[in-house]
This record gives structure tokens, C-alpha cells and sequence, in this order.
């Protein structure tokens, strides 16, 4: 179950989420993002804590939506190399 009582599979419905995973790493104090290698955010307070919360669940999939809805619209173009 992601946030809100609602699946994750039903907000990923293209399944995006599976075939392009972010790596995310978990630090003392920070969560780094990554996407095909390259870090594209660093979270702190709030929102890193809920990321570690889902990944204390063992819910990888609530783990990604949750990185997915937390970076945003970080791809411009050049992702593609």
C-alpha cells in the first residue's frame, strides 16, 4: 500500500516505476537520489524521513513512488546520453 491507502500500481499505471527504478541511497542525515547513475536530488528533513519510514516497511514499491513524486520534473533532455 503506497500513501493514502492506495496502491501503487494504480498511480504507476504505465509501470515506469519498474523498468527505470531510482537508486537510492540512505545516509546519517540525507537520502540521495539517483536516475542511469547520475544523482539528481538530495533530500533532507521531512522528506527523508518518509523515505526511510517506507523503506523500514520493506515496501519497495511505496519506496519509489514516493522518490518518484519527491524529484519532481528533473528530466530536461539530457538523460538521454
Amino acid at each position: 500500500m503506497g500513501e493514502g491507502g492506495r496502491t501503487c500500481k494504480s498511480v504507476d499505471r504505465r509501470g515506469r516505476l519498474e523498468d527505470e527504478p531510482f537508486t537510492v541511497k540512505i545516509t546519517r542525515d540525507k537520502v540521495l537520489i539517483e536516475f542511469r547513475g547520475r544523482r539528481v536530488r538530495t533530500l533532507t528533513g521531512a522528506d527523508a524521513d518518509a523515505i526511510r519510514a517506507a523503506r523500514a516497511a520493506g515496501d519497495e514499491a511505496a519506496v519509489q513512488l514516493l522518490v518518484a513524486r519527491k524529484t519532481g520534473n528533473f528530466k530536461r533532455g539530457n538523460e538521454h546520453r
